[in-house]
């Protein structure tokens, strides 16, 4: 079956169960699954001095904050990418 695509060669692709699955979404939910496992992995209370208080918030909730502030992160810069 052809595909109708703007580069000769389409994304790298997996079939699973009779489905096309990009690499790129099986990398994603691997690393997805990584950072959660090592979320949940970390549940002690740590010290996080920001520029003037200083708070102790349990570990994974920082960790929470920092992935999702990098997910965001990336997904502005992959933007203005496909923008140019």
């Amino acid at each position: 079956m052809a595909r109708n695509t703007a580069h000769a060669y389409g994304p790298s692709t997996v079939t699973v169960k009779g489905r096309d699955i990009r690499l790129r979404t099986i990398g994603f939910v691997l690393l997805a699954g990584l950072a959660i496992w090592f979320i949940t992995a970390n549940t002690g209370s740590v010290t996080v001095r920001l520029w003037i208080p200083t708070v102790t918030l349990p570990m994974w909730s920082v960790l929470t904050v920092t992935v999702l502030t990098g997910m965001a992160l990336g997904l502005l810069i992959a933007r203005r990418r496909s923008r140019r």
